[in-house]
């Protein structure tokens, strides 16, 4: 069997029943992708190695050849190709591999996890504002540099180029991540093609492009390795640190891990989680080539568009009649694959904290539009000119809540036992904030913000990102300590009987019936109703303006680690 299809085309081996009448509506419009809740077993029904490789064809963006390119512009080769693998790459793996199995894991998105991991009900509001402000960012970087190839290849004003890739995925999102990932798959291969055989192309047929590769010296002219520069380019990579929420979309379809499967799972979970960027760096490095490669015919600035790059590239193996349109080509199939998912995700980021601040549910499309608006606005403002300014200033805030989050999990959870080891996000068994989380985030971020915009001099200006990494991951144990982990759980028993894991430490696939929306949901979506001597799931618990439904608290049970 193609193991694509059983990614592309899953079907539930035991359809929901038909909705209610009265049924909400977010109960309707979520129920297929489990976006906002606990992902089922009943739909889990892909191999580790199946979601690994859907998860890794979501990551063929643009923005990581310009990325690469605007720090070796600036920096040279030797200062980039450090502050990208050794600096960022290694602590945007080491951060992302205890998300990525706690998705994996217990089958719940960044957004729940972070829920539970210090930040409670409503503190995770704040970093959902930030994934979906990380959405935005990407999608108006990447529409940029589709513009730039319309431009090119059409003649279309940017502006208008900037209009038709926010417009243009307005179509493919609707349909929701099933669509998607069928996007992904079948667009793969000539993206690969395209991105690969003209770097292998020059490499053979012309060994001296490594040499001035490998020699740049950037703008500045020192060429030596330099700490500040190192730290710059890196904060400027951190800033897709975010990119671990978009790999859990994915993640969270993970099978049990079971002794049969074992082996396997842990693999999927290392490639598709931390290790996306593995081939982040890789093209981040392809993009400095290219664009050393270019530079004396193109300058600096249009040296670091991937449009220019490839053209570049294509140039020097092809006929000219050909080059323009296969750059374009490349460039419009990475927007798209690329751009539906940042459509996608920022939608269910946005939905999310609205539906949990008004506990009103308006319908993901609305959302849509607002992303898709706020990339627009970015887009017609000429981002891309600033490019590395943005990304570094908002690099602060995702390493604050990627590291605090890590910690937890890490520190908190396994070494102080301080913070529960299963994770909770229902309503009702978390505190509506937790200092622990939230108070390490504020300060991190906030600290490295002002030294970024030279608060504390210019010298500590390039060591925001370290000054991030330090005291979100010093915070967040003390703050745990200094509160003896009591604002993690309002209430230890949700009011079922059974078990939330099962023997092998797997969420429990019992169902049961929720009351209100009268659909069936497996045990860790649900709760015990206070009110009706029933059980309601995680979403009916979300939207219940009057809180009849919601548990009340109970004397929280000590953690073994106070």
């Amino acid at each position: 069997m193609d193991t694509r299809t059983q990614l592309t085309d899953p079907s539930p081996p035991d359809p929901a029943p038909p909705a209610a009448p009265d049924e909400p509506q977010a109960v309707r419009e979520t129920l297929e992708d489990y976006t906002l809740r606990f992902a089922p077993r009943s739909y889990r029904r892909w191999t580790p190695m199946v979601v690994a490789t859907t998860a890794l064809g979501g990551i063929a963006y643009m923005a990581d050849f310009s990325i690469g390119a605007g720090i070796a512009m600036a920096h040279g080769t030797g200062n980039a190709l450090v502050a990208i693998t050794t600096v960022a790459a290694a602590l945007i793996f080491i951060t992302g591999f205890p998300l990525a199995h706690y998705a994996a894991r217990y089958n719940i998105d960044l957004d729940l996890i972070t829920r539970g991991s210090g930040f409670g009900y409503y503190g995770s509001v704040l970093t959902g504002v930030i994934f979906a402000s990380f959405t935005v960012i990407f999608f108006a970087l990447e529409g940029a540099i589709m513009a730039q190839g319309l431009k090119l290849g059409f003649g279309l004003p940017l502006w208008l180029g900037y209009a038709v890739s926010t417009l243009m995925v307005i179509p493919l999102v609707v349909y929701g991540m099933k669509a998607l990932s069928k996007l992904q798959v079948w667009t793969t291969p000539i993206w690969l093609l395209l991105m690969v055989g003209p770097l292998v192309y020059l490499v053979a047929t012309d060994p001296g492009t490594v040499d001035s590769f490998l020699s740049y010296a950037g703008t500045d002219g020192e060429g030596s390795l330099n700490t500040a520069s190192v730290l710059l380019g890196a904060g400027v990579c951190l800033s897709l640190i975010a990119q671990i929420g978009e790999q859990i979309d994915y993640l969270r379809f993970m099978p049990p891990k079971t002794e049969a499967n074992r082996r396997s799972w842990w693999t999927a979970l290392v490639m598709a989680g931390p290790g996306w960027v593995v081939l982040g760096a890789i093209k981040q490095a392809i993009g400095v080539f290219l664009a050393v490669h270019i530079l004396s015919e193109v300058g600096p600035a249009a040296a670091t568009e991937p449009i220019q790059q490839f053209r570049g590239a294509f140039d020097a193996m092809m006929p000219s009649w050909l080059v323009v349109p296969l750059a374009v080509v490349l460039v419009v199939i990475s927007q798209i694959k690329i751009n539906v998912t940042n459509a996608y995700s920022g939608s269910l980021a946005w939905t999310n904290s609205f539906t949990r601040v008004t506990r009103h549910y308006p319908g993901r499309m609305i959302f849509v539009l607002v992303n898709l608006a706020f990339a627009l606005i970015l887009m017609e403002a000429d981002m891309f000119s600033f490019l590395n300014s943005i990304l570094g200033f908002y690099s602060n805030c995702a390493i604050a809540w990627v590291v605090t989050v890590a910690t937890d999990i890490g520190v908190n959870k396994y070494l102080l036992k301080l913070s529960p080891h299963a994770p909770e996000f229902r309503r009702g068994m978390l505190y509506a904030v937790n200092p622990v989380g939230v108070t390490a985030f504020t300060a991190a971020s906030g600290l490295s913000i002002a030294m970024y915009f030279h608060a504390f001099g210019d010298t500590l200006q390039p060591y925001s990102p370290v000054a991030a990494v330090v005291i979100a991951s010093l915070l967040t144990p003390v703050m745990a300590v200094a509160t003896r982990g009591r604002f993690y759980l309002r209430r230890s028993d949700d009011g079922i009987p059974v078990p939330l894991l099962d023997a092998e430490g797997n969420p429990s696939a019992v169902t049961y019936d929720c009351h209100v929306c009268r659909q069936t949901f497996e045990r860790p979506d649900l709760a015990a109703c206070p009110a009706h001597d029933a059980l309601v799931c995680s979403l009916c618990l979300s939207t219940d303006k009057a809180g009849d439904h919601v548990l009340p608290a109970a004397p929280p049970v000590p953690l073994s680690g106070t």
